[in-house]
C-alpha cells in the first residue's frame, strides 16, 4: 500500500498506524518521513515531488491500497488557499486526477483502494447544529472547492471501476504530542505556540463559533477503519470527527489554563481582535460533524478528549523547546 503525503501529520500518524501491520508499506512524502522504530511492515521511503512528471504513476504502482493526504496551503495554516495560487489547483486537484489516470493506464486486476482526505468545512454553511452528511455541498472557499473537486473526481473513478474510492472529511486536526511538533500548522498549535512565547491568544471574533476538535491519531485510526471495511466505505463520503462542540473561546481559555500548567507562568490573557485580511468566510461559522454513519460501517470511535490531547501537545511542546531537544 502507498501512502501519498506521508511526511506530513497525517501521514506521520498514519504511518505509524500501518507500520505496526505485516505489510508492504511505500512511504512517499516531499520531505523525509519518520519510520517508527521496530516496525513490523517492510518499508519503502521514497522523498519526491509528486508535481514531478511521472512521479505519481510511480509511487502508486502496484498498489492495492493508496491513501492520498496530500494537499496545499498557504501561509501558517491548513485550510487557506489562494484563488490565484496555480500550485495550490495542481496539488489539491491535479494530483488527483494523476493517481485516476495512473490506475486507469496501469489496469490492475482488482481496483486499488484509494482513500482520500477531505474537509468538514467542503459543506459549507450548515443548516444545523451538527453536519451529518445530509446537507446539499456549497463550498464557501478556493480550498474547500479545490477538496470537492478531488472528492468529484474520486467518485466518478470508482463509478467508472478504476478503483474503489471513498473521502474522509475530517474535523478540525491537532497534534496529540506523539510527533514533532513543528508538523502541526493549525490553529490549536498555533495558539500554543503563542503561550509558550507568552502571547496573548487573540480570537477573529467574540469566541463563540464552534468547532469539532480531533486529535489526528483518531483521524489516523480512522483511516485504517476504511483500509478495514473497503466494502462498507467505498463509493461514498464521511465526516470525521468527535460530534463535541468547542467554542473557540473555550478552546483558547483552555490552552492558556495548559501551558501555564505546564509552564508554572500565569496564563496568558485571550483577546477579541478584528480579523486578519486573510480571513475566509469559514472563520465565522460553527463546524461540528456528526460521525455516527461512519462509525456503524466502520467501529470506529474516537478516543482521545480534548483536554487529554492539549496535555500532551504541551508536554511535547515543552520537551522539544528544552535545551538540547533536536
Amino acid at each position: 500500500m502507498t501512502v501519498l503525503g506521508a511526511s506530513g501529520l497525517v501521514g506521520t500518524a498514519v504511518t505509524r498506524e500501518l507500520a505496526d501491520r505485516p505489510v508492504r508499506l511505500r512511504l512517499v512524502g516531499r520531505r523525509a518521513t519518520a519510520v517508527p522504530r521496530g516496525a513490523l511492515a517492510e518499508i519503502d521511503v521514497r522523498q519526491v515531488d509528486l508535481r514531478e512528471p511521472g512521479a505519481v504513476a510511480a509511487a502508486v504502482d502496484g498498489a492495492d491500497v493508496v491513501i492520498h493526504l496530500v494537499a496545499q496551503i498557504s501561509g501558517a495554516s491548513t485550510w487557506r488557499v489562494a484563488a490565484t495560487d496555480p500550485v495550490a489547483e495542481r496539488v489539491n486537484v491535479g494530483l488527483v486526477h494523476d493517481i485516476v489516470e495512473a490506475l486507469r493506464r496501469q489496469r490492475p486486476e482488482k481496483p486499488p483502494l484509494v482513500l482520500l482526505a477531505g474537509s468538514m468545512s467542503q459543506v459549507g454553511r450548515a443548516t444545523s447544529a451538527r453536519i451529518d452528511g445530509s446537507e446539499p455541498d456549497r463550498p464557501l472557499t478556493t480550498y474547500d472547492l479545490q477538496k470537492m473537486a478531488a472528492e468529484r473526481a474520486i467518485t466518478a473513478a470508482d463509478a467508472e471501476g478504476v478503483l474503489r474510492g471513498a473521502t474522509l472529511r475530517l474535523a478540525t486536526l491537532y497534534s496529540g504530542g506523539l510527533d514533532a511538533t513543528d508538523l502541526d500548522r493549525g490553529v490549536v498549535s498555533a495558539m500554543m505556540r503563542r503561550a509558550f512565547a507568552g502571547q496573548p491568544l487573540t480570537m477573529w471574533h467574540d469566541g463563540t463559533v464552534n468547532r469539532d476538535l480531533l486529535c489526528v491519531d483518531d483521524a489516523a485510526r480512522a483511516f485504517v477503519a476504511a483500509l478495514d471495511a473497503p466494502e462498507a466505505v467505498t463509493g461514498g463520503s464521511w465526516l470525521i470527527g468527535t460530534s463535541v462542540a468547542t467554542s473557540i473561546a473555550e478552546l483558547f481559555t483552555t490552552i492558556s489554563k495548559v501551558v501555564a500548567a505546564t509552564t508554572g507562568d500565569q496564563p496568558v490573557p485571550v483577546l477579541s481582535v478584528p480579523p486578519a485580511e486573510h480571513s475566509v468566510p469559514t472563520d465565522l461559522l460553527d463546524f461540528v460533524v456528526d460521525p455516527s454513519a461512519f462509525r456503524r460501517a466502520t467501529g470506529w470511535v474516537p478516543r482521545v478528549a480534548l483536554l487529554d490531547g492539549l496535555d500532551r501537545l504541551a508536554t511535547a511542546f515543552a520537551r522539544d523547546s528544552a535545551p538540547g531537544a533536536d
